[in-house]
């Protein structure tokens, strides 16, 4: 009877991904990519770079943030438009899609494939022109990925990438209609200036978000930066 009543439990035990249908936003195919239930996802805390720090590792959506249509070969996150200017279909056709050999990202991904993801988005999101901010988040969480993996001097390689883009999204003020604030962009221009040993850029940035103060809504990020400033000038006296 405990057997019994085991096997019934065990089949009951909701799996922490899931399988997701999608429509390519490039070439409208259908296809399936996993995902993981909000409900399995415990943050501890967030690093200061905002990387979240989960309390089980082997529960990881950042892993799964990409979709990569079998079909055509187009890889996108939530944050690509959905506005595709006149060419980029074609564009996309001749630059990925005819180098493309049909491979499936649809199962439970290891961190090496998830970086093969970011970096296929990566690629998309140049050719299909995304702003600065969406291309600098997708270089950001490939040098999370890497630093998961132990590879400091990848996870240096792209924070620059990262930086240099958050930059001229700042320029543009590619925030504007999103989630991430002005203040915030600044911050990640300062962090990660910070992080890639650039103290010149990072003291200058840093610098310009605690000035921001009167006028942001980002109280928490205010403090970090008179945290890590302070911290920099400590370490030149």
């Amino acid at each position: 009877m405990n057997s019994v009543v085991r096997k019934v439990d065990d089949e009951m035990e909701v799996s922490a991904t899931y399988v997701k249908k999608m429509d390519c936003l490039n070439c409208k195919e259908k296809f399936t990519t996993t995902k993981i239930r909000s409900r399995f996802v415990r943050v501890m805390k967030h690093e200061s770079d905002f990387k979240p720090v989960y309390s089980d590792a082997s529960i990881n959506p950042i892993l799964y943030n990409v979709a990569v249509c079998p079909n055509c070969g187009f890889a996108y996150t939530d944050e690509f438009s959905s506005y595709f200017a006149p060419g980029i279909h074609e564009e996309i056709a001749q630059t990925i899609t005819s180098l493309w050999n049909g491979r499936s990202f649809g199962d439970e991904r290891t961190i090496e494939e998830a970086i093969e993801t970011y970096k296929l988005a990566y690629i998309s999101a140049n050719v299909k022109k995304e702003k600065s901010l969406t291309k600098a988040g997708i270089m950001l969480r490939i040098a999370w990925l890497y630093d998961d993996m132990k590879d400091s001097e990848s996870g240096k390689r792209f924070r620059e990438v990262a930086r240099n883009l958050y930059a001229e999204a700042y320029t543009a003020g590619d925030h504007a209609g999103t989630q991430m604030s002005e203040t915030r962009v600044l911050y990640l221009m300062a962090e990660l200036s910070y992080q890639i040993g650039d103290t010149e850029k990072a003291t200058r940035n840093f610098s310009r978000v605690i000035e921001s103060q009167r006028t942001s809504t980002d109280p928490h990020i205010i403090e970090m930066a008179k945290e890590r400033w302070q911290e920099i000038r400590e370490r030149r006296e």
